[in-house]
């Protein structure tokens, strides 16, 4: 299904739109205001780091502040929108797949970090001083090499590897992976799950991102992944917390959101555009989800888009 907003490659935020690249590292206050819309969608990730000042991010309906610290994430086919900042100080990095992945021999690597590609996910990350510190220092070596007249794609992509590498591990910390185990004894459970269960939930995930339009069932998707529908219910369900149904509903409904705010397609036709048919039967899932009827949700959103925020 096509997308109603548009979707920008990292040239377009390089004021460089027929200049496709893969990589790219820049400070707020050495950029010029990148020419694209206020919403709109990435092929690319990006990771904005904050300095000094604040600002106020927004992803699928979700508000964020990033303060002075923080890392904040934003994946490919995210509905985003640079709000507003207050004497930020900081920059953003964009790299694409292909960048991530250039000489790789483990081709899950870019799977495997667990705050990108996943909308479960917290986007917004504030590592402990160490880390932080770390983080710094890598982003600092990125710059300088990003500016070097010979600058080297190898050496950029090492920086990057190792800069992922480090956030992923305070990620991992501060969510209780990667510390010290419990006792044999302990009441609670470790949180930590393998890799490979990452690498199915993002690649399922990906599928959902490509096909939601299509009304699949959950086992439609453990097919096209070769595993049966019982192990991806387990593996989405300890990674997100909820059932896999719940997790392609719930793609179902963002989109039904994002379709209701931003077009003035009828409610007959985005149900239809999103496989559901019965227009009927779509506002009844509609409402369960968000407690709104399709239209009063579209309603209220115009309201609060009026007053300058978004709806959550």
């Amino acid at each position: 299904m096509t997308t109603p907003f548009p979707r920008y490659h990292i040239g377009h935020f390089l004021n460089q739109p027929d200049q496709p690249t893969d990589f790219a590292i820049t400070r707020f206050g050495e950029m010029a205001e990148p020419d694209v819309a206020d919403l709109h969608q990435h092929t690319f990730y990006e990771i904005i780091w904050i300095d000094a000042g604040t600002c106020r991010q927004w992803i699928d309906y979700r508000q964020y502040t990033v303060a002075p610290g923080s890392l904040f994430f934003i994946s490919p086919g995210q509905l985003h929108q640079f709000e507003e900042w207050q004497q930020v100080a900081g920059g953003s990095i964009l790299f694409t797949e292909a960048f991530f992945l250039l000489h790789q021999q483990n081709q899950n690597a870019l799977f495997e970090l667990s705050f990108l590609d996943n909308f479960y996910a917290n986007p917004l990350v504030q590592p402990d001083p160490t880390s932080l510190a770390g983080t710094q220092q890598l982003i600092g070596l990125l710059l300088t090499e990003y500016a070097r007249p010979d600058a080297s794609t190898r050496v950029a992509q090492a920086l990057l590897h190792a800069l992922l590498g480090l956030i992923q591990r305070s990620v991992d910390v501060a969510e209780g992976r990667g510390a010290a185990p419990p006792p044999p004894d302990a009441s609670t459970p470790a949180l930590a799950y393998p890799a490979s269960h990452l690498v199915l939930y993002k690649r399922f995930k990906l599928l959902l991102d490509q096909h939601y339009a299509a009304a699949l069932t959950p086992g439609a998707y453990a097919d096209q992944l070769a595993v049966t529908a019982h192990h991806l219910n387990e593996v989405v369900k300890r990674i997100t917390g909820q059932t896999a149904g719940a997790v392609v509903q719930a793609r179902t409904m963002l989109e039904a959101k994002r379709l209701l705010t931003f077009t003035d397609l009828p409610v007959a036709e985005i149900a239809a555009r999103l496989g559901l048919f019965d227009a009927s039967y779509f506002a009844r899932r509609f409402r369960t989800e968000t407690g709104l009827t399709p239209l009063a949700f579209r309603q209220a959103s115009a309201e609060i888009s009026r007053k300058g925020s978004v709806l959550s």
